[in-house]
């Protein structure tokens, strides 16, 4: 007999009620609140939602990132590499290893997943 495996399910990642997540360990400026809500994780692997308010930070991951923006504006420049404008509806991915600046202007909503 065959054990079914849930299917996590968020029906809208912009309405989602959010935890307090605390202040952005990564902000370069004044300090950066985050809320998120894991859907599923397992082992190093994590998939989600995280908003966080506006300003600058410092990123260099440790793992790969995907991104969909739900909500919010945010400037992406990697180091040595020119800036991206991102907006909700863009996707984007970060490989690990990537380092670089994100320069939040307007509080971002985004689905992750972490690998």
């Amino acid at each position: 007999m065959t054990t079914a495996v849930t299917t996590p399910h968020l029906p809208d990642a912009t309405g989602v009620d959010l935890e307090d997540w605390g202040a952005l360990e990564e902000a370069t400026g004044p300090a950066m609140q985050t809320r998120g809500r894991t859907l599923w994780e397992d082992g190093d692997a994590s998939t989600g939602v995280w908003e966080c308010t506006p300003g600058p930070s410092r990123w260099l991951l440790e793992t790969h990132e995907v991104i969909h923006l739900v909500a919010g504006r945010m400037t992406v420049t990697p180091d040595g590499g020119e800036p991206t404008e991102m907006s909700a509806g863009d996707v984007a991915v970060f490989p690990k290893g990537w380092a670089g600046t994100w320069d939040i202007h307007e509080t971002l909503r985004k689905v992750y997943a972490i690998f």
